[in-house]
């Protein structure tokens, strides 16, 4: 792995961006996939590869199927940028919000990078991904309000679920998960990554 495979960390704590600023920032650098630490430090992601790339899609599109069906929310892709309570501005891989917390924000709010913890989030390790960094931001996640977190690591053959005021819950690959009351009645078969 070489250096141009990891995220590029830049700080700009002593900077101090605007939410508006990291904004246009994002939006004139479409190219790119960047995040904010709750610290300031800016986060570019390198691109996922086709395997990467895959497992987020089905996943993903196993919550859309399940949202789709029971009509409880609203689920977004790995492209959405989420301000997050704490400060951090963070890209999960899949994400889900109950619908009536959505419907409360302002149209405004919901057209750009909305400012609100998802309920459910959904991140997958890539071979450019450290897991201590994506142990970090479940930990974000969690400090922000989320419910329900599932963090999958296809190299480890595991997945950690993360609850409010809990450690995480490792499990190896692979196993049955469920959306217990976060989200009801979703059932998730993981034998993706064997």
């Amino acid at each position: 792995m070489t250096t141009l495979d990891l995220p590029l960390e830049i700080n700009l704590e002593a900077v101090h961006l605007t939410d508006e600023q990291f904004y246009q920032l994002c939006i004139h650098n479409p190219e790119m996939a960047i995040e904010q630490n709750a610290q300031g430090v800016l986060i570019v992601m390198p691109p996922v590869g086709g395997e990467s790339g895959n497992q987020e899609m089905e996943l993903g599109t196993d919550l859309a199927l399940w949202n789709r069906q029971s009509q409880l929310g609203v689920v977004f892709s790995s492209s959405t940028v989420f301000q997050l309570p704490i400060g951090s501005k963070r890209s999960p891989d899949a994400a889900w919000i109950e619908r009536s917390r959505w419907e409360a924000l302002t149209p405004e709010q919901r057209r750009k990078f909305p400012p609100i913890a998802p309920d459910f989030v959904m991140e997958v390790r890539s071979s450019t991904d450290s897991l201590e960094l994506l142990q970090a931001k479940m930990q974000e996640y969690m400090a922000s309000g989320v419910r329900l977190g599932w963090l999958f690591d296809p190299k480890g053959q595991q997945v950690e679920i993360y609850r409010p005021g809990a450690e995480a819950e490792v499990r190896s690959l692979p196993t049955q998960l469920s959306g217990e009351t976060v989200l009801p009645g979703f059932s998730l078969n993981v034998a993706l990554f064997t």
